[in-house]
C-alpha cells in the first residue's frame, strides 16, 4: 500500500482548529472533539464524578427529558456519545449529511444544558456503583486496580477513571455538576471530522457545536510522576486462575524513537501467535491462552504493560519465562525476519484504520492528541521501512528492563 496517502485539511473557525478528511462517497459525517483533563480533574473523594456526568449528558438536555432526547437522536438517525478517560474527555457524533445540523444542535444542547434530573442521577449513579462492584468480582478487575494504584499511588492515574464503589456511593450531585462545569468549556478543544462535509461547511459547524459553553479551557491535569517500580503486588482472589499485569516505565509519545519502540513491542508480545511471548509462554509450554504487550498511553507518556492469565500453580513458571523473553529482547532486539514481518504488518494495516468516517475522525483526534503533524501518517511507511536491525536493537536495550518489571497478580498464585 505504498500509494496510500491521506489528504488532511486544517480548518480554523472561532479560534478552534479541526482536521478534516473529505469523503463524499456516502452521505455520512463524523465529528470528534476532545479536551484535556478527564478523570484526573476529579477530587479523590469524588472519583468518577466526570464519568457519571458524561453518562448523564445522554439523559436529557434543555427542554427534552431522557425519553424525548433519546427519541430525537433516533428520529434523526444520530449517533452521539461522550467518553471520560484518565486524562481527557471526548465527544463523538455521526449523522447523515441532511441531519448534521440537528446532530450538532443536540450535541450542543447536551453539553450546554444537561438536565441532570434527580431520577436520572440516581439511576446512572446506581449503574456506576454496580459496574464498579462487578469489576472487583473477577481477578482481571482486581489486578488492574492493583497495578495502577501501585504504579501511581499519589496521582489520579492510580485510581479508576470511572470511580470506586466507595466514591460513587457517596457522590453528591453537586460534584457531578462541578465536574461537567470544569470540563465542558468553549476553549482548549481539538476537533477532527471525516465524511461528506467540505472545509467551508465544517467551519460553519464548529462555532455552533460549542455555542454557549463557558469561556476558557479546562484546568490542566496534574503532571504524571515517574512510574513507581513496585516489584510485586498480590491480591488474594478465590479463583482457579490468576490474572497478571506486568510492566514498567516507557517513553513519552513525543520521543523520536516511539515508532521503533512500537515495533519492538509488537515483536515481543503484540503480534498474536507470531510474538515471542506467545511462542514461549503458550505454544511451547501451554501456560496461558494469551499474552500480550504494548504501550498504554496516558498524560503524554507511554507505559509498557502486558497481561496474561494462568493456572494458580503455574504463575511462577509463567513469570519466569516472561522475564527471560523480556531480557532476551533487551539484549539482542528483533531479528531481521521479525523486523520485516512487523514492518509489513504495520504498513499494510494502516489503510484499515480508514474504512469508515467514525474511525477516521477518531484516528485524527489521536494524532492531534499526541502532537503529530498532518503528514505524519503519510510518511510513516517510509520511516518504518528505514528501520534497521541495529536501530531496533538499540531501542530494545533502552526500553526494556527485565530487572525492573513490576507485577500485579490477582488470584491464588503459587511459585511467586
Amino acid at each position: 500500500m505504498s500509494n496510500f496517502r491521506l489528504d488532511i485539511q486544517e480548518v480554523t473557525a472561532g479560534g478552534r482548529s479541526a482536521w478534516l478528511i473529505e469523503d463524499h462517497s456516502v452521505p455520512v459525517v463524523a465529528i470528534a472533539w476532545s479536551w484535556r483533563g478527564g478523570a484526573a480533574l476529579d477530587a479523590a473523594e469524588h472519583a468518577g464524578a466526570l464519568s457519571v456526568g458524561g453518562a448523564l449528558l445522554m439523559e436529557g438536555a434543555g427542554e427534552l427529558d431522557n425519553v424525548a432526547f433519546s427519541d430525537a437522536l433516533r428520529d434523526a438517525a444520530v449517533n452521539l456519545s461522550f467518553d471520560t478517560s484518565r486524562d481527557g474527555f471526548d465527544g463523538n457524533l455521526r449523522a447523515l449529511k441532511p441531519s448534521l445540523d440537528e446532530a450538532v444542535r443536540l450535541a450542543n444542547t447536551a453539553m450546554r444544558a444537561p438536565r441532570l434530573d434527580p431520577a436520572a442521577v440516581t439511576r446512572v449513579r446506581a449503574r456506576a456503583v454496580a459496574g464498579a462492584r462487578s469489576a472487583l468480582e473477577t481477578p482481571r478487575g482486581q489486578v488492574g486496580r492493583a497495578f495502577w494504584a501501585a504504579a501511581f499511588p499519589d496521582h489520579p492515574a492510580g485510581r479508576p477513571s470511572t470511580g470506586t464503589v466507595e466514591s460513587l456511593t457517596s457522590l453528591p450531585e453537586s460534584a457531578i455538576r462541578d465536574a461537567l462545569a470544569r470540563q465542558l468549556r468553549a476553549d482548549g478543544v481539538i476537533l477532527a471530522a471525516a465524511g461528506a462535509i467540505t472545509a467551508a461547511e465544517l467551519a460553519a459547524v464548529i462555532p455552533a457545536l460549542f455555542e454557549g459553553l463557558p469561556a476558557g479551557a479546562p484546568p490542566e491535569p496534574p503532571a504524571l510522576p515517574p512510574f513507581r517500580d513496585f516489584g510485586r503486588v498480590v491480591v488474594q482472589v478465590p479463583a482457579p486462575q490468576s490474572a497478571i499485569l506486568f510492566g514498567h516505565a516507557g517513553i513519552p509519545v513525543s520521543d523520536p524513537e516511539w515508532e521503533t519502540a512500537q515495533v519492538v513491542l509488537r515483536v515481543l508480545g503484540g503480534g498474536g501467535f507470531s510474538s515471542r511471548l506467545m511462542e514461549s509462554v503458550r505454544v511451547q509450554r501451554g501456560l496461558t491462552y494469551g499474552i500480550g504487550v504494548g504501550f498504554d498511553t496516558l498524560f503524554g507518556q507511554g507505559v509498557v504493560i502486558g497481561s496474561s492469565s494462568t493456572d494458580n500453580a503455574r504463575v511462577g513458571e509463567a513469570l519466569t519465562v516472561t522475564r527471560e523473553e523480556w531480557a532476551r529482547m533487551a539484549a539482542g532486539g528483533p531479528t531481521r525476519a521479525e523486523l520485516d514481518d512487523a514492518v509489513a504488518f504495520l504498513t499494510g494495516n494502516l489503510p484499515l484504520q480508514f474504512t469508515d468516517s467514525r474511525r477516521i475522525a477518531g484516528t485524527l483526534i489521536a494524532l492531534r492528541r499526541n502532537g503529530r503533524p498532518r503528514e505524519w501518517l503519510n510518511e510513516r511507511a517510509d520511516r518504518l521501512r528505514a528501520l534497521t536491525v541495529e536501530s531496533t536493537a538499540g531501542v530494545a536495550r533502552r526500553l526494556l528492563r527485565a530487572d525492573a518489571l513490576s507485577v500485579a497478580i490477582a488470584g491464588r498464585p503459587e511459585g511467586v
